[in-house]
């Protein structure tokens, strides 16, 4: 008889437990939210070229005298010599408003003869190897052509912690923010990867001079909001590179 009372209490219980999870207000679920997401299907490919030493020149005049083959099927935005930071280097960025026109382009070059005669022919033998990536410029960001010709520019390479700008992004622009509302410097665009390096960010800054950049970066260091925004992005990098370069006479951006 206890035996049976024990069951029946057990019973009652489960069931008016039961009742109360079937009958209790829902609560909304969290939206998934992964940050700002791409709102168009326009990218960037940033390419880098190393160069055999005893043929940089070389290289250089080749593609000054025939970039003009290349530039006539796909937008060019920049192309520039590394000075610092990696020697015997160029970095080029092209901008593609989707794949598909990419992939069509490629294969037009594939198909031009003054293209492969006249440049690739010659160009690839003085590399010793290629890279490239796709990137997509953050939501929150834009080219910005610099205020006049004549500067230098720093390619500055985040890697940050896996997880995307939902992890990181409001740090990381707010990082990038004082610097460019102080004034500090002119940022002509912020990258993050696609395809190549994941939960990588590129950013292009351009200063007057090497000089001026040194000036930056010593008083800037100094500035309270600086250091703050830094110190709290620093949180979720794990490495970083930069590049200190010189824009080629035939770049679009100099």
């Amino acid at each position: 008889m206890i035996q049976l009372r024990g069951i029946f209490r057990n019973a009652s219980s489960h069931a008016e437990r039961c009742l109360y999870v079937k009958n209790r207000p829902t609560q909304p679920r969290a939206p998934i939210f992964t940050g700002p997401q791409q709102q168009h299907g326009t990218f960037y490919e940033l390419r880098t070229y190393y160069i055999q030493p005893h043929l940089n020149a070389a290289f250089l005049k080749l593609t000054n005298e025939k970039i003009h083959l290349r530039t006539a099927h796909s937008e060019l935005i920049g192309y520039w010599s590394v000075e610092y930071g990696g020697l015997n280097q160029v970095f080029h960025i092209w901008k593609y408003e989707n794949y598909a026109q990419r992939a069509s382009v490629r294969a037009t070059l594939a198909q031009d003869p003054s293209w492969i005669e006249q440049y690739i022919s010659k160009a690839m033998p003085m590399l010793s190897s290629q890279d490239n990536e796709v990137t997509y410029l953050v939501p929150w960001s834009k080219i910005q052509k610099p205020p006049k010709d004549g500067g230098v520019f720093e390619l500055v390479t985040f890697q940050m912690k896996p997880g995307g700008p939902v992890v990181w992004g409001k740090a990381f622009q707010a990082a990038v923010g004082t610097h460019t509302g102080s004034g500090y410097a002119h940022s002509v665009g912020v990258f993050h990867s696609e395809f190549g390096q994941l939960n990588q960010v590129h950013v292009l800054w351009w200063y007057e001079s090497a000089d001026q950049r040194a000036a930056i970066r010593h008083t800037s260091h100094g500035d309270a909001r600086v250091v703050a925004a830094v110190r709290e992005s620093a949180a979720y990098l794990v490495s970083q590179k930069n590049k200190l370069m010189f824009p080629c006479t035939f770049s679009p951006m100099k």
